[in-house]
């Protein structure tokens, strides 16, 4: 960590099975640097939604978990949203994806991908 990088404390958690998903996925970009970024948006069908995607770029404010190889990024106005919360993957009969189980939606939609 170079002097201009700060640590922040961890505010969500991946399961195992979505470590190894998102490592598996990270090890097929093969990008250096590359890490998942979490993100609340506004919008969707219940208040708000997720956003899920790969960033090289880790900026001065942003929340870093680290698990195992996967580097997990979440930017400071989604880090209220997602404190406590965890991500993970199934992949069983009804289909495979991720979720999110977190503690401060007080709903959801059908989708899973949407929260207030």
């Amino acid at each position: 960590m170079t002097t201009t990088e700060k640590s922040i404390t961890p505010l969500m958690a991946l399961s195992d099975e979505a470590t190894v998903k998102v490592a598996e996925l990270l090890a097929q970009e093969s990008e250096e640097g590359l890490g998942l970024r979490v993100a609340v948006r506004a919008g969707g069908c219940s208040g708000f939604s997720y956003e899920m995607f790969f960033d090289t770029e880790t900026h001065s404010d942003d929340h870093v978990l680290v698990s195992g190889s996967v580097t997990v990024k979440v930017d400071a106005s989604s880090a209220p949203h997602l404190a406590g919360a965890t991500l993970k993957y199934s992949d069983g009969l009804q289909g495979a994806g991720f979720s999110i189980d977190n503690p401060n939606a007080q709903r959801s939609c059908g989708c899973g991908q949407s929260f207030s």
